[in-house]
């Protein structure tokens, strides 16, 4: 039983004791000094720190980690030791020449020694002119350098055993001669080159150890945030619900900018309309104050003015009529006196007469005191008929007894003198609300005036008067049959029961009839023969020559006939009808003008 004095291992034959020095020992001690790698020949030991270690080569021959070679020595044939400096691996495996035998070197030679007690030993290397012999053998010297440990183990082996010393010389010999080229096998993973099989397999399986180590601390970290996954499948989930929140994200903004923009739009549209509308409703407002005459355009004075500008103008009048007229006008307005140019007087005794005489259709007729005609001129045209209608009352008024005496005003006022009468009422208190409708001004505009600034005026007087509202048709036809009946009530209220004669001429004052746009006086009333009703009105928009056609006998069947109105003229929605009905006393005026401030009036039906 043989034992290995290196490591100890028993072994049975010298042959087994032999291949184990070889492959366990002696192959397995060389290292790269420069990486962990060891355990290859030295062939695969330069190869490797020849492809790997390119860099730092010359160095790293020079300071190479290789066993000792003390007590291990080539001997030449001339018995002398031959130095030579040590070439690169690549230069050795090559066959390049070495030094010339006898250069020596002191510091990092390589030593190759035979044994010198046998000169006549066959010569390993050739003499010194033959460089090729001497070249190969200090190759295959570098090549077969032995470790210190290994050669005690031979020696050891030597002493013990004649057999195996001899093996021993041989195995040595066989290691000191050049090696036979074998097959290389390069790594498929890096650039080495392994000699054998088994090399090559452990040297692919650490590849393999280290990848597995490597994979598994692989960090899967994702690109978006500090988040670090187990694997790809988790990283890719991760990064998908990213993309879906920044998806979900943009969606959002998207939508948020998309809802942003409709309420722009919309504010912009609502907006325009609203300007629209304002500009709407100024110009209806510009159109009311043209159309009631407070726009600013001055009042009957420059109306007049203006027309007899344009009648100037267009060659109707010279220019030295337009100044007189112009001063009796100023002079008319000053007294505040109607200067009686538009006036029509005794039409109602007209009248009379026609149904005495020549009417044979109706069965009752009914007549209110003499009142005279009043139409518009030139300086109210448009406007002035609430004016001219409260003239036609006041011209009746004058002639009744019951109120021509209580009346301060003899004559029948102009237009401009009404506008401040009203004026005065309104700062006495009457219809505050109505008053605040005109600015608490007329003078000076053309401003329409109705039911309620008659009423006004009339109480400022001390005349007692009501307004009766027919708010709504109550007739087929959207006729107004209960003011048909309401004004035959009016006129037959005056007269004793007893058999009613064909013609009534009372003493009552005429009604004034307002409705939208326009305002009438009625002066009587007539029952035709089938019992049906029509109102006498004298209309201020009827002209002077028109009205004065009933004064003539030759014209005043066609005159009245102007002047007659069935229900079924009178297709207004509303009527009003503002009716006198005596003197006030001041306390009577006074508990009036209090309850203007919520006017009212009585509404039929």
């Amino acid at each position: 039983m043989l034992t290995c004095e290196i490591c100890g291992e028993e072994i049975m034959l010298e042959e087994d004791m032999k291949t184990h020095l070889l492959l366990s020992h002696l192959e397995n001690d060389m290292h790269c000094p420069l990486c962990s790698l060891s355990g290859v020949s030295y062939d695969e030991l330069c190869f490797h720190i020849s492809s790997a270690h390119p860099e730092k080569q010359p160095r790293v021959q020079d300071q190479a980690h290789f066993p000792s070679t003390s007590g291990c020595s080539a001997e030449t044939s001339t018995g002398v030791t031959v130095t030579k400096k040590p070439q690169t691996p690549e230069s050795c495996l090559a066959g390049d020449s070495c030094d010339t035998a006898g250069e020596a070197t002191p510091t990092h030679a390589c030593s190759v020694t035979t044994d010198s007690m046998r000169p006549k030993q066959n010569s390993t290397i050739q003499s010194e002119g033959s460089s090729t012999g001497e070249t190969a053998l200090i190759t295959s010297t570098l090549t077969t350098q032995i470790p210190k440990t290994r050669q005690k183990s031979v020696g050891h082996c030597n002493e013990n055993s004649n057999g195996i010393k001899s093996e021993q010389s041989k195995a040595k010999q066989k290691r000191l001669s050049f090696p036979r080229k074998e097959e290389l096998l390069s790594c498929p993973m890096c650039a080495l080159v392994c000699s054998s099989s088994f090399i090559l397999q452990e040297h692919v399986e650490l590849h393999l150890q280290e990848q597995h180590s490597a994979e598994g601390e692989k960090r899967f970290e994702c690109p978006l945030c500090s988040v670090v996954c187990s694997d790809g499948f988790s990283l890719q989930e991760h990064v998908e619900l990213h993309l879906d929140n920044r998806a979900a994200v943009n969606s959002a903004e998207r939508l948020g900018s998309d809802l942003k923009l409709a309420r722009q739009l919309q504010q912009e549209e609502e907006q325009r309309r609203r300007q629209k509308e304002a500009w709407q409703e100024r110009e209806e407002f510009k159109k009311l104050q043209r159309q009631f005459g407070v726009d600013g355009r001055g009042g009957y004075c420059r109306q007049m003015e203006r027309t007899m500008e344009r009648a100037v103008a267009r060659g109707l009048i010279t220019p030295a009529e337009f100044h007189c007229k112009r001063a009796e006008m100023m002079e008319s307005l000053a007294s505040g006196i109607d200067d009686g140019r538009t006036r029509t007087q005794g039409v109602v005794r007209a009248l009379s007469e026609y149904y005495q005489t020549e009417c044979r259709d109706s069965v009752h007729v009914w007549l209110s005191a003499d009142t005279d005609h009043f139409c518009s001129s030139a300086g109210d045209k448009g406007w002035g008929c609430g004016y001219r209608n409260l003239q036609m009352l006041l011209s009746s008024l004058h002639r009744i007894d019951a109120y021509a005496p209580f009346l301060q005003e003899k004559t029948v006022p102009s237009i401009p003198r009404v506008q401040s009468m009203i004026e005065k009422a309104w700062k006495e208190g009457l219809d505050p609300h109505g008053a605040s409708h005109f600015n608490q001004r007329l003078q000076g505009t053309r401003a329409w005036i109705g039911a309620t600034e008659i009423y006004v005026l009339l109480t400022s007087l001390g005349i007692s008067a009501r307004i009766i509202d027919f708010h709504q048709p109550t007739g087929p036809g959207d006729t107004h049959t209960r003011l048909f009946d309401w004004v035959k009530q009016y006129f037959q209220y005056s007269r004793s029961s007893g058999l009613i004669p064909r013609l009534i001429h009372t003493s009552l004052p005429p009604l004034y009839l307002q409705h939208q746009g326009h305002s009438r006086s009625i002066v009587g009333l007539e029952q035709r023969k089938n019992g049906s009703l029509c109102l006498l009105l004298l209309d201020p928009g009827s002209s002077a020559s028109d009205t004065r056609k009933l004064l003539s006998k030759g014209t005043v069947s066609t005159a009245v006939h102007h002047i007659r109105k069935f229900p079924g003229s009178l297709r207004h929605k509303q009527y009003q009808v503002v009716a006198v009905q005596g003197m006030l006393s001041a306390e009577e005026k006074q508990i009036s003008t209090l309850n203007s401030r919520t006017l009212c009036a009585e509404r039929i039906p």
